[in-house]
């Protein structure tokens, strides 16, 4: 597997980045090497001002399924997971760039997990979302009943987990787990143009939106005022404040700083 071609596709449409997972005949499911292969992605673009947002999505008709069981059956699961990130080098990384997961087909164990790390999703219209590992004597240890219970009502959080049933998008999108459902040949062009609604914005002020967005749903509302004010004291700071109220005034694109 260490010699696998391009485990790992990457792209670049205007300021998104694109990494998609290609081991198709294997449901793009993650192994050490794609794993790796995504935290080096992230490490490459991390502080890449050319881009703006990362796409996630996979090759075929399956987004990711999971963990490779091969690599389990052998003891190698632990393996699976990057030094940084952990399982595929994302669920466990502070990035602070917005993450897209353009989900083209099946999402399931890891692979829901990994859509769950990510900032915004959009899915195909025959996606599905779920976590089967209690049906394999397994955990859903990436991530996925931690991010579920702060994002979903816990009983269906719950039945997630125990059923280890999955949900279609319709039903992901009912629960406020999916930004976007569109046509599967669509899922990546509306990504970008996610992406690229984003990418217009000033930097500083969508990473700070971002961080306080995320932290404020697990922070007290003195913690959250207090982050509030950090946070807006740095954008001030980059100048993009006064730069998109000028740019506003004089009818024109800002030119952001940041």
């Amino acid at each position: 597997m260490a010699n696998e071609p391009e485990i790992l596709l990457r792209s670049r449409q205007g300021r998104a980045e694109i990494l998609c997972l290609n081991r198709p005949d294997a449901r793009n499911a993650m192994n050490p090497e794609l794993s790796l292969a995504i935290e080096d992605a992230l490490d490459d673009v991390e502080y890449d001002d050319d881009v703006a947002v990362v796409v996630v999505t996979g090759a075929g008709t399956v987004f990711c399924a999971g963990a490779d069981l091969k690599v389990v059956a052998q003891g190698g699961g632990l393996a699976i997971n990057a030094p940084k990130g952990g399982f595929g080098g994302l669920v466990q990384r502070d990035f602070p760039k917005p993450i897209i997961a353009a989900v083209n087909g099946p999402a399931l164990a890891g692979g829901f997990e990994l859509v769950l790390s990510c900032d915004l999703v959009v899915a195909a219209e025959d996606a599905t979302f779920g976590l089967p590992e209690a049906k394999r004597g397994l955990l859903a240890a990436a991530g996925g009943p931690i991010r579920l219970a702060r994002r979903v009502p816990l009983a269906t959080a719950l039945e997630i987990v125990m059923t280890g049933d999955p949900i279609s998008a319709a039903r992901a999108f009912e629960l406020g787990l999916v930004n976007r459902i569109v046509p599967a040949d669509e899922v990546v062009a509306q990504a970008v143009a996610l992406a690229d609604r984003i990418g217009e914005n000033s930097p500083a002020a969508v990473r700070a939106g971002r961080r306080l967005t995320r932290a404020a749903a697990e922070l007290t509302e003195p913690a959250a005022w207090e982050l509030n004010g950090q946070l807006a004291a740095e954008v001030f700071r980059s100048g993009d404040a006064i730069e998109g109220a000028t740019a506003f005034a004089e009818k024109r694109p800002p030119v952001w700083n940041s």
